[in-house]
């Protein structure tokens, strides 16, 4: 049995009813990553604590990252050695409690001179130490021969060396419920859906929260000694909650990436590409897919959960693609997936904002409310302790020793993610290598217990198996089937072929477990279909 059981979403009544009646030390606003690792935190540290997101947990930045973690090589470049640091020595924190959320992959740099490889070969030195890298992990350098056998596709004309190092790949969204789903096994009350309306006063200080069950469309108040604003692109509306004539704070940017099928852009490797601006986008291969990303545009249409992607973005990710690699030329006709998010930029005015700081910042309000503002994925821990030691110095809360940090959710296994998948074959002689694969890196040991939910494929030939749903509602708090297909199977992202497949089957499941009537349920089909459409309209503005 599963040590992190919590998140179940057909306990929603009884999560509410202990939001309304528990006093709680700690209320946090927001599920993406900042939230959840506060929470997990403060949690781990004896506090009480209460969660609300508005949306779905992770629905927001947190889902739509290039789903690396990273030290942010390119950051050197600016000169923010200390966010380097700080960031690539977290990558080895990750990987410990979260193997199968951080896994290593070589990252390539192609060099067009020995002038520009010898460039890389000095940067990528520097970006090891201050990660301490050891030896089997540290860069090596690919010549054309070497290029040849490891990435046949990549241009040999206008490349002839490369250096390679060593990234991780996670999947953001399921590195937010894996922290969450820690943080409920340590006591914490989350619940998403639940747009915060109001911060309660006590004698002017912020004393809890009041917000709105979505769902039910009922209010509820939650009691707390400090309240901690982690709302990521919505940080500013948060602020304005407790100071209407506040400032704004942020500057959002927008990321798209565009996801391809693996057949029409096979690479092996993750890659770093220049645009003709010259800005840095990757290639990453996931499976039958390949996506390709980001961009990094101011954008003025203020925060939302679904900023537009636009031809103009497409084509200018295509276009160093199509240049460094030999392929049939792709065109926005080939993408099968597309997603976009804000990134929460701390604004330094006269920058673009490609240029600015990816650095966080934390403040304090009038009323007492603590806010976390900007931030990598990657940093999300220390930025989590920062910000706990902040909101605990204003209510007078103490911290207890947390001890050594346990695994998140699912990161309890050893001897690599390919002994992982190899279990789970010979447990499950029925399920393809491709099912086996993806399975460890979206749950890790709790793999074996999804499949113990139901182990067919949810549909024809799709790699998503039928307990990853009752999974999804069960365990990690899914109400919508938007929830499901975008942030918990990950299908409408990285498995092209069963994006559609699986929507209907997925439906008649989450319907069954969660008591929906048949005019609900073709709602939620409806509702994803358009949804997924929308993904790949791409119009010449913002939808």
């Amino acid at each position: 049995m599963s040590a992190h059981p919590a998140l179940d979403a057909r306990a929603r009544d009884r999560t509410i009813a202990r939001l309304e009646t528990e006093a709680f030390d700690l209320a946090v606003i927001g599920g993406g990553i900042g939230g959840a690792g506060i929470a997990r935190e403060a949690a781990r540290r004896g506090l009480r604590v209460a969660l609300l997101e508005a949306r779905d947990f992770a629905a927001g930045t947190s889902s739509r990252s290039s789903k690396l973690i990273h030290g942010g090589f390119r950051y050197l470049a600016m000169g923010d050695v200390a966010l380097v640091r700080s960031t690539a020595l977290e990558r080895k924190a990750v990987h410990r409690i979260a193997p199968h959320l951080a896994e290593p992959r070589w990252m390539l740099v192609p060099a067009r001179s020995r002038a520009g490889l010898v460039k890389f070969q000095v940067g990528l030195t520097a970006y090891e130490k201050l990660g301490a890298v050891e030896g089997a992990d540290l860069h090596r350098t690919w010549s054309a021969q070497d290029l040849a056998r490891e990435e046949p596709l990549l241009d040999a004309v206008r490349y002839h060396w490369a250096c390679v190092y060593r990234e991780y790949v996670t999947d953001d969204a399921r590195l937010v419920l894996a922290n969450l789903r820690s943080a409920a096994a340590d006591g914490a009350a989350v619940l998403c859906h639940a747009p915060v309306q109001a911060i309660v006063r006590e004698g002017g200080r912020a004393a809890g929260l009041e917000a709105r069950c979505a769902l039910a469309g009922r209010t509820l108040r939650v009691r707390a000694r400090a309240v901690v604003n982690a709302a990521g692109p919505w940080v500013d509306e948060v602020v304005r909650l407790e100071s209407p004539d506040a400032p704004p704070r942020l500057h959002l940017s927008k990321g798209i990436h565009v996801v391809l099928p693996a057949e029409r852009l096979p690479v092996h490797h993750l890659a770093i590409l220049q645009t003709e601006d010259r800005r840095s986008i990757f290639t990453v291969p996931r499976g039958g897919a390949v996506y390709v990303g980001t961009t990094d545009t101011s954008y003025a249409g203020g925060a939302t959960e679904w900023p537009g992607v636009t031809q103009a973005d497409v084509e200018y990710l295509l276009a160093p693609v199509n240049r460094d690699f030999q392929v049939v030329p792709l065109r926005p006709a080939d993408v099968v997936g597309a997603w976009a998010g804000l990134r929460p930029l701390i604004a330094e005015p006269g920058k673009a904002a490609r240029e600015m700081s990816r650095k966080d910042e934390v403040w304090i309000g009038p009323a007492g409310v603590v806010t976390l503002a900007g931030g990598k994925l990657t940093g999300y821990r220390p930025m989590a302790a920062a910000t706990l030691a902040r909101a605990a110095e204003q209510a007078g809360l103490r911290l207890a020793d947390p001890g050594e940090e346990p695994p998140l959710a699912g990161g309890d296994f050893a001897g690599g993610l390919g002994a992982l998948e190899a279990a789970l074959r010979r447990e499950a002689p029925d399920l393809s290598g491709d099912a086996a694969v993806r399975l460890a890196r979206l749950y890790g040991s709790e793999a074996r217990e999804v499949l113990a939910l139901g182990s067919q494929p949810l549909a024809p030939g799709a790699p998503v198996v039928a307990g990853e749903i009752d999974w999804a509602v069960g365990h990690e708090g899914a109400c919508r089937l938007e929830d499901v297909h975008y942030r918990r199977t990950r299908a409408a992202l990285y498995d092209p072929a069963a994006r559609d497949a699986v929507v209907e089957p997925a439906a008649l499941r989450m319907a069954a477990l969660l008591g929906w009537s048949d005019a609900r349920r073709e709602e939620e089909i409806a509702a994803m279909r358009a949804r997924l459409a929308a993904d790949l309209a791409f119009g010449e503005e913002a939808r």
